[in-house]
């Protein structure tokens, strides 16, 4: 994925700190220039300046809340309209741990709007421009509790399994053209989500805990060796292969047309 193109963009959300900032800093070493977006102007503005220092690229700093629907337009109108974006990173998320029963409305439908409308509609502002041109790239943050509940995540393991499923549907719909989707699915990664969530980051078992450089390396060599589902810290590849699988089996039983033997009907 090394672009020697300087006009040819990058444009990642959430990228003030954490996931994000490190994708920021990893694109533009391959020679993209940016455009990043996140709250924190102030944040963003410092990274732009010391990457377009230590990559000699261009780095454009947005400020943009993407729950709120003027921002979000903003974004989507850039994505339809700028012709050198060659690839959209989607890694803004938000996690309010807890149990459902006591998740207020507010914290519930944050995260459904960060974790899945504005990703969905960035990637929708996208693919137009992406397909028209038959080359474009994006990336998905996803999360492993995409495939996995806790009594603390419904909410959030809800938007995540759309992240998936949303992106597989992608992969299948664009895998004959030049436009890729790479899914990713990180476990606990050290970032700034935890304080956020209600799960301090200092409460978690730190051998379980990656860094962001490590999360976001993994991920670009997966994507260099051309996975379209990356595990970053899954060893056993194979796991995924049978998942997948027997996700596909089971799904071909549904096709049946009359009750399972099981529910008796009179």
């Amino acid at each position: 994925m090394t672009n020697p193109n300087s006009k040819n963009v990058a444009l990642v959300t959430g990228a003030s700190s954490g996931i994000g900032a490190v994708y920021a800093d990893r694109l533009a070493a391959r020679g993209y220039d940016l455009i990043l977006v996140a709250r924190r102007a102030d944040r963003l503005e410092a990274l732009c300046a010391q990457l377009s220092k230590a990559h000699g690229i261009k780095a454009e700093a947005i400020s943009a809340d993407l729950t709120k629907d003027q921002d979000l337009a903003r974004i989507e109108t850039l994505l339809a309209t700028n012709g050198d974006v060659r690839v959209l990173v989607n890694n803004a998320g938000i996690a309010r741990l807890g149990p459902a029963a006591q998740t207020s409305a507010d914290d519930a439908q944050s995260q459904i709007a960060l974790n899945i409308t504005a990703l969905t509609r960035l990637t929708q502002a996208a693919l137009p421009a992406f397909v028209a041109r038959n080359q474009g790239l994006i990336i998905n943050i996803a999360s492993a509790l995409a495939v996995h509940s806790l009594p603390i995540s419904a909410i959030y393991s809800g938007t995540k399994a759309f992240v998936l499923q949303y992106s597989r549907g992608l992969q299948q719909e664009l895998a004959e053209t030049g436009v890729k989707v790479q899914l990713v699915l990180p476990a606990s990664t050290a970032t700034e989500l935890w304080d956020l969530s209600g799960v301090p980051l200092a409460a978690l078992n730190k051998n379980t805990l990656m860094t962001t450089e490590h999360m976001v390396d993994a991920a670009l060599a997966g994507l260099d060796q051309g996975e379209t589902v990356t595990w970053p810290s899954v060893a056993d590849a194979t796991l995924w292969e049978k998942y997948d699988a027997a996700r596909s089996e089971l799904f071909a039983n549904t096709q049946a047309g009359t009750p399972a033997p099981r529910y008796k009907i009179a």
